[in-house]
């Protein structure tokens, strides 16, 4: 019997994914271990293995596909001596989490005159219905898309599996200028207009408001956005800034990146994680987390580092970074990074992590508080180095300042050892040869 592939959940809170492409084609003959596809989550693109070996049979998720569910059908693998007329008529297959646009089709009743389609469930305003009648079928982003630019979706021919509308009809229709979808008003409610198109004037209900253009919400600003508003509504944050004299510290790391050679090249972020790592070993009370059970307080230093990449941030984990080096965690940071931006970093890269660190510094920011990420315990801001006034032995001077704010979530870390990490962060800073022993 035909095997069916289905989308494969990379991470524990995946619930869908993009099926970003494929790289084998109907006919091709696969083995087991071959990488067959890429999906696309909300952090990274990932490649999928074939688990057996046959003959891809069907395609049925076009390459380019958005919002696949886990576990629903993507393509089929033919064992020898089967042929496509094996594979089940319906698309057969695991359930999907949500109920597939294939299998809603084969259940709905054929109209026997044209009706508009009833809205599907979601937590946003129904979509445009259908001026040209029956059920339209198109993944959730191209429903998101044309509901924001007012497309009529029944004018529109869908390229994807079984003419499922994607994003590339939408932004088809929206180049080709398609029919615009007019609004339904509610039963004795007033008319309202249909949704703006990109650029078009205001709606009506919002007076006074200049022309703008929508940006669909991604996956990863999603998360971003559900995670980032727990952290805030449920950890108590507090903060607690501190200023470090790094003038020494500019100096010990020119004196490494002269001698040290190889391509070594050492940055102040890679000094800084080194020093929370050590930080955090004086005080391990900081490198925790809580539970409704207990405080965890964890054995190990792993630090996740904020990266900004393209439509939001993700933070890879140096593991154990208390245990590393300079040298290695320079060039670990490296790696993470660059794949990071790429978004080919695995889950287990960027899942996890102790405590976090976030450099603005090099954006020239001075300071900030950033927000918790859940579950860890506190998270440490760093903002830029600056030549500022200070006082020392009674007389003015000039040093190099670097601000760091610490937020804390109050339930697992009290004041006091915030303050001590903070001082055992900031001795580190200001003395980095102590680092190097």
């Amino acid at each position: 019997m035909p095997i069916s592939i289905l989308m494969p959940a990379l991470s524990p809170t995946m619930s869908e994914g993009n099926l970003a492409k494929w790289h084998v084609k109907v006919g091709d003959t696969v083995s087991a271990g071959d990488v067959i596809a890429e999906i696309e989550t909300d952090k990274a693109t990932m490649e999928v293995e074939a688990v057996d070996e046959g003959k891809i049979g069907r395609i049925v998720v076009s390459e380019g596909s958005e919002g696949v569910a886990v576990n629903a059908v993507i393509a089929w693998l033919l064992e020898e001596g089967e042929s496509e007329s094996d594979i089940p008529a319906d698309g057969g297959g695991a359930p999907a989490p949500k109920p597939a646009p294939e299998a809603a089709k084969a259940e709905a009743p054929k109209a026997e005159a044209p009706k508009p389609a009833a809205a599907p469930a979601a937590a946003a305003a129904p979509a445009p219905q259908p001026s040209s009648g029956g059920r339209v079928f198109a993944s959730p982003l191209a429903k998101r898309m044309a509901e924001q630019a007012g497309l009529d979706l029944g004018s529109l021919k869908g390229s994807g599996p079984q003419g499922r509308i994607v994003k590339a009809d939408i932004e088809a229709a929206l180049a080709g200028g398609a029919p615009k979808a007019a609004a339904a008003p509610a039963a004795g409610a007033p008319a309202q207009a249909a949704a703006p198109a990109l650029g078009a004037a205001p709606s009506a209900d919002v007076p006074g408001m200049p022309d703008y253009e929508e940006i669909p919400n991604s996956g990863m600003r999603k998360v971003i956005a559900k995670r980032l508003t727990e952290s805030k509504q449920f950890a108590p944050h507090f903060y607690l800034t501190v200023d470090c004299e790094i003038d020494a510290l500019l100096k010990v790391r020119k004196q490494i990146n002269d001698k040290a050679g190889d391509g070594v090249k050492l940055s102040v972020n890679d000094l800084v994680i080194r020093a929370v790592a050590l930080a955090l070993k004086q005080v391990p009370a900081a490198n925790a987390s809580w539970t409704e059970k207990a405080i965890r307080i964890y054995k190990q230093v792993d630090i996740s580092v904020a990266v900004a990449i393209d439509d939001g941030l993700i933070t890879p984990v140096i593991r154990d970074a208390g245990s590393k080096g300079l040298k290695q965690i320079s060039a670990e940071m490296k790696d993470l990074a660059t794949r990071a931006r790429d978004r080919k970093l695995k889950p287990e890269e960027f899942q996890g992590g102790t405590f976090s660190i976030s450099n603005l510094g090099m954006f020239g920011i001075k300071d900030f508080a950033a927000v918790i990420n859940p579950p860890q315990g506190a998270i440490l801001a760093v903002g830029a180095g600056e030549q500022r006034p200070v006082v020392k032995d009674g007389a003015l001077a000039i040093a190099t300042v670097m601000s760091c704010t610490l937020s804390v979530d109050h339930r697992v870390v009290d004041g006091a050892i915030g303050a001590q990490f903070l001082a055992a962060f900031k001795k580190l800073v200001e003395d980095p040869l102590t680092m190097l022993l």
